[in-house]
């Protein structure tokens, strides 16, 4: 992995007991949608709009999935800094 790709991504482990659910998933797409470029959550090689509640659920994330957080623009270092707190603390749960 190129240092950029490092920079523009992050490894999580879903760690809440209910997994990615709504709760969890509104607030994911909520900061999300402040980015000023997409963000992914990639799951087995299968991607979602961070935005989207629908497209988070669709990836059915179950405890102890890893999840891949990936922006496009390095401008939204610090969206993608705050998701990686958001998944590491089980969202509060």
């Amino acid at each position: 992995m190129s240092d950029l790709n490092k920079e523009l991504s992050r490894h999580v482990t879903i760690t809440n007991e209910l997994g990615l659910h709504a709760r969890p998933a509104a607030m994911v797409a909520e900061l999300a949608s402040t980015a000023a470029s997409n963000v992914w959550l990639i799951k087995d090689d299968q991607y979602a709009d961070a935005s989207s509640i629908i497209d988070i659920l669709s990836l059915a994330c179950l405890q102890g999935s890893g999840v891949t957080l990936q922006i496009e623009d390095p401008t939204d270092t610090t969206i993608l800094e705050k998701l990686h707190e958001l998944f590491e603390s089980g969202f509060g749960e």
